[in-house]
């Protein structure tokens, strides 16, 4: 899956020249619960995309990951763990190219329609949070006016984006209204070292409590049908795959040519 683009957490009444970096309403972070059974609108000239990125097969339960929403100092391991999960082929220079343009993404941030939200969800690994970068900015001859900034290294296991923009839903009514009461997962991605840890289902089932908080109703995603891991994680965790009528014009990620998705959903309990 991929678009819609990564974007931090946003109010319903964001605006584009507002700040993505304000808190979110939920704790800063999530443990993981300790149980058996837990747009890009460009596209570089070349490289190959994988618009489904492997997802760990029969995963195993990791007490270090922690789930919570994404901070300033994940920008550019979000952006790194995005970018070598769908795009693992590109090449100096347009890896790098393809990391900072995340990276700005990120933080610049993206406007969403009133009523509508968006956050960034990050699995941390804690064994990994003691190694940061940490930059002084400032006049150190004044005391007064320093500042520091930390960029994490080495800790972002994996990354999901949900949101209830419905970009990727078809309009209803002659009006061609936004639907709503429907969160969308995007950008799940979980880098390869860190697979086999049941990640990406912790990040789902942290998506599905957001959207539950939002009010929403029901869960979309679209997946690779050649994913078959990706569609069998899906499916395991409840979604059904939706048939498209051949005519429908409903609309999909489009991100590398001749891709083909399968549109899936399920409903989720009222909190």
């Amino acid at each position: 899956m991929m678009p819609p683009a990564i974007s931090l957490a946003r109010s319903p009444t964001s605006s584009a020249s507002a700040s993505p970096l304000y808190p979110v309403r939920r704790s800063a972070a999530v443990a993981v619960r300790h149980h058996r059974c837990p747009s890009f609108a460009a596209k570089p000239a070349a490289g190959v995309c994988c618009a489904s990125p492997a997802v760990e097969l029969l995963p195993s339960l990791s007490p270090d990951i922690l789930v919570r929403d994404a901070r300033l100092e994940d920008c550019w391991e979000v952006a790194d763990t995005h970018c070598s999960s769908f795009f693992p082929d590109y090449t100096f220079p347009l890896d790098l190219v393809l990391r900072i343009d995340r990276y700005i993404a990120l933080l610049s941030g993206f406007s969403v329609p009133p009523g509508c939200m968006r956050t960034c969800i990050v699995a941390v690994n804690s064994n990994s949070l003691s190694r940061s970068i940490s930059i002084e900015c400032g006049d150190l001859r004044d005391a007064d006016f320093q500042e520091k900034h930390g960029l994490s290294k080495a800790s972002i296991a994996g990354i999901l984006t949900v949101d209830t923009v419905a970009d990727y839903l078809p309009r209803r009514g002659p009006l061609k209204q936004r639907r709503t009461g429907i969160a969308y997962i995007a950008n799940v991605a979980v880098r390869k070292e860190e697979r086999r840890k049941g990640i990406a289902k912790m990040l789902v089932a942290e998506a599905e409590e957001r959207a539950k908080s939002w009010g929403c109703r029901s869960m979309a995603l679209h997946c690779d049908v050649n994913n078959i891991a990706a569609l069998r994680l899906y499916k395991n965790l409840g979604y059904k795959c939706i048939r498209v009528p051949e005519d429908a014009k409903w609309p999909e990620p489009k991100i590398a040519k001749g891709v083909r998705y399968n549109f899936m959903m399920k409903l989720v309990p009222k909190m």
